[in-house]
């Protein structure tokens, strides 16, 4: 009898399996465990995680790192999600031309034009001007509002614009209804005695004058040319509830275009694509480059510098000289990213277009044998580099209830989508692709303009609902949902994630529909982009059609909306998909380890 470990090293989680095989019987499936992996996948930093998860299995049979006899390892290539994320377009405003935000407790609706006019010289307003009246912080609301209504019979204040958080405060102390904006912190730099056109949509609803180019031209009186120039003003206040543009002589408002840079495919049919064409034909770029060498950017440019993060990052954790490390693989996604309008004075941003790009970096096998031999010193065991990635997900996804030869795997994790097809005589066809859960993740954070990426990847994980009294939900699907004891009173009227642990607030003040679009479109960009084209490469003749079966493993299996949204997709090929369950009992996971121990068998036979 010996007890073989099967070692998994995934860019999110080692997995390990335990078996004991003995020329008798054959193999038989002990224990398997699962810790977060530390470190970059493929790096000495693995180590700690690998010896943690052996000891969690082991304790589960009452043995120890001892009686091991043998580690088997996955060859774990590493993979590197980046972004080209200082975007492909800019909104620059310069000398304090426009202000527009967004903030939860605009006051009226409708819009106005008028004169910007400080709250300290409220008495020198003339009788005949429409005034915007601009108030600091250092007032308070009932000062305001009772020297708006004293004065407002002799002049004209067409709206307001507040620097504190006081809008409707003021608002419903006004004698005569006008639209009040709140909260633009920089209000000292708005320049005084310039024509200002200030607008609030109603509740539920989005401005439609000054997100519109004419619209501004037609509060503002612009001419043709000045129309043009407004146009980034208009792009970036879509949406908003609320907004001013400021119309000021010298004012320079520009879109910039910003050098996003070439990369070159080094390939089989090497080609040049600039990122600015966007992600679907640099994909097209990549299916059509044959097999890829390496992946190269442009000096001095976004995506030239991101290449370079990528191969420094992974030079120093892995002690291979950069030069030596070459991206194989690319998987890119359009996104827009949230970006502070340079010049402007509310903090406002614009969803500028982006491009997401997840990379695929090999080095030598040195690091893998580094790792392997490090842990065979610390456990007094042998250990061995032992099988591809793709090939043991093939073995161990074979032990799921229901399956049978010809098969094909897609083992979906946290940094690679991987695929292999076995034919009936079990000849098998593999390829490894960048791009899996975390660029999901990525994706999520960027177009939602997340503070950090634990909240991402908890709305990738979880599904939502919004609580909308102490005793029931409204779920993201419409269902509503009572409950017998009151819900705790910090959720109400919250956007909440449904976990297995109970409810998680979410703190941005962000409509549910969105976040449901926004993650459900990443998922869709990353893993059915990716699934169709890693099948594709594994495919006899490249045709989707000849495959039969298709069994979903690895981390991103779990997902609660992944593999329905392939079955949907796969279904026009009468493709039977759906998750694994490897050894009948481990659901999608643990299919490399299984498969580890699995081929140590195959070769001691």
């Amino acid at each position: 009898m010996k007890l073989i470990a099967g070692v998994d090293i995934g860019n999110s989680t080692t997995e390990v399996c335990i078996g004991d095989v003995s020329p008798e019987t054959g193999v038989h499936f002990l224990a398997s465990a699962s810790v977060a992996t530390t470190g970059t996948k493929g790096t000495l930093a693995n180590i700690h995680g690998i010896k943690s998860a052996l000891q969690q299995a082991v304790g589960k049979i009452g043995r120890g790192l001892h009686d091991i006899f043998l580690v088997r390892m996955n060859e774990a290539a590493p993979v590197i999600g980046d972004t080209a994320m200082e975007t492909l377009t800019e909104t620059v405003i310069t000398d304090s031309s426009m202000i527009g935000h967004n903030p939860s407790t605009p006051a009226g609706a409708g819009q106005a034009v008028g004169e910007l006019l400080s709250f300290e010289k409220l008495e020198q307003a003339g009788p005949d001007t429409p005034y915007i009246l601009v108030v600091s912080d250092k007032y308070p609301y009932e000062q305001v509002a009772a020297a708006v209504n004293r004065i407002s019979g002799r002049c004209k204040i067409e709206g307001i614009i507040l620097q504190a958080d006081e809008a409707v405060l003021v608002y419903n102390r006004l004698e005569k209804k006008i639209p009040i904006i709140d909260e633009v912190k920089l209000i000292d730099r708005v320049p005084e005695g310039q024509l200002a056109a200030i607008e609030v949509a109603l509740p539920g609803q989005s401005i439609r004058m000054l997100s519109n180019p004419y619209g501004i031209a037609t509060l503002l009186d612009f001419d043709a040319e000045e129309t043009k120039n407004v146009t980034p003003i208009a792009k970036s206040l879509i949406g908003n509830r609320s907004a001013v543009v400021i119309k000021t002589p010298n004012g320079n408002i520009k879109e910039n275009v910003l050098p996003a840079g070439e990369i070159t495919l080094e390939a089989e049919n090497s080609i040049k694509i600039n990122l600015d064409e966007g992600a679907e034909r640099i994909m097209e770029a990549v299916s059509g480059a044959g097999e890829i060498r390496d992946i190269i950017g442009q000096d001095n440019t976004n995506v030239g510098n991101m290449f370079h993060r990528i191969r420094q990052g992974m030079s120093s954790v892995s002690q291979v000289h950069h030069e030596e490390v070459r991206i194989t693989d690319i998987l890119a996604v359009d996104t827009l990213a949230p970006v502070k309008i340079a010049g402007a004075l509310a903090g406002e941003t614009c969803m500028e277009k982006a491009v997401g790009v997840a990379a695929m970096v090999k080095t030598q096998q040195l690091p893998m044998q580094q790792i392997a031999g490090k842990l065979r010193e610390e456990l007094g065991t042998e250990v061995v580099v032992a099988g591809v990635e793709a090939v043991m997900a093939s073995l161990g996804a074979m032990t799921t209830p229901g399956t049978k030869l010809p098969l094909a795997i897609l083992d979906m994790g946290g940094g690679s989508t991987d695929a292999a097809a076995l034919d009936e005589a079990g000849q098998i066809r593999l390829t490894h692709q960048a791009g899996a859960g975390e660029l999901v993740s990525m994706l999520i954070q960027t177009e939602l303009g997340l503070a950090d990426r634990h909240t991402a990847e908890q709305i990738k994980k979880y599904p939502l609902a919004k609580v909308e009294s102490l005793f029931h939900m409204r779920m993201e699907n419409g269902q509503m949902t009572f409950v017998d004891s009151s819900i705790d009173p910090r959720f109400y009227g919250r956007v909440v994630l449904l976990s297995e642990n109970g409810l998680i607030r979410l703190e941005e003040n962000i409509p549910m529909e969105k976040i449901v679009q926004v993650r459900r479109e990443a998922k869709r960009k990353v893993f059915v982009t990716n699934a169709f084209r890693a099948l594709k490469k594994v495919a006899p003749d490249k045709n989707l059609k000849n495959i039969s079966n298709v069994v979903l493993v690895g981390g991103s299996a779990e997902d609660f909306e992944i593999p329905e949204m392939l079955m949907e997709e796969f279904a026009n090929y009468r493709i039977v998909c759906g998750r694994g369950n490897i050894r009948g009992c481990e659901g999608p996971r643990n299919a490399v380890a299984t498969g580890l121990v699995m081929s140590y068998v195959g070769e001691w036979k």
